[in-house]
């Protein structure tokens, strides 16, 4: 599973886009502007930018780029674009971008080129387990147990469990967990994030196991061995 941001302002294309990277299980996040964009490609980590050529308005991709790499960061960049002419696909890739694909496309080849960039970026091998002490989480096996004990698990239940255990100790904003887990870009006015944590809590802590996944009032939750100040 990994993060991808998609920069496109075309909304059609944009949730075919998400759409297929989400039923592939990973983690696509939409930014249609390119004031968005800059703003959440230099400020949050991804595992790859998905970046429309042409943007409206005054920042286009070739400026997000740019300013991308000009802060030393190395997140992938695969380009889109209805410009193929071959001087515009080698100033695209001059810019710092790792691959540039044409419109229209067939999504079997993003998807393709999309792995194979997240696959060369990464030195270390894929996480396979999670462990925060004493749960213990395997991606492999969609198995999770605490101090030996098996936690039977909802899909939904694992993926904010796993989401959790991937920021151990940091604060995690509604925000943050509507578009990791539930794949939300809007907030659907619900309670449909403290109701999971809440099913979640009481399998893990069953039979008086101390809690690991605090409330941070007015935020999100935080998933540590000892609460904060502010829980």
């Amino acid at each position: 599973m990994w993060r991808c941001l998609i920069v496109e302002d075309d909304a059609d294309n944009a949730r075919y886009i998400a759409d297929g990277f989400r039923a592939l299980g990973h983690v696509a996040v939409i930014a249609r502007d390119g004031g968005e964009a800059l703003a959440r490609v230099t400020g949050e980590t991804w595992d790859l930018v998905i970046l429309d050529r042409m943007l409206p308005n005054e920042v286009d991709g070739l400026s997000i780029l740019t300013t991308l790499r000009g802060l030393g960061k190395k997140t992938p960049v695969l380009l889109l674009s209805a410009l193929s002419a071959l001087d515009e696909r080698v100033r695209g890739l001059k810019a710092g971008g790792d691959d540039y694909l044409t419109k229209p496309f067939a999504f079997s080849e993003l998807a393709a080129r999309a792995e194979a960039l997240v696959r060369r970026s990464r030195t270390a091998p894929e996480i396979r387990t999670l462990t925060l002490a004493d749960v213990k989480l395997d991606f492999a096996t969609r198995h999770v147990e605490r101090a030996g004990r098996p936690v039977a698990l909802q899909p939904r239940e694992f993926r904010l469990l796993a989401f959790l255990m991937m920021h151990p100790g940091q604060v995690l904003t509604r925000t943050m967990l509507l578009e990791a887990v539930w794949d939300y870009q809007f907030d659907p006015q619900t309670n449909v994030i403290d109701v999971q944590v809440s099913r979640l809590r009481a399998k893990l802590d069953a039979g008086g196991a101390a809690p690991l996944i605090h409330t941070v009032r007015g935020v999100g939750y935080r998933m540590a061995v000892e609460p904060s100040a502010d829980e």
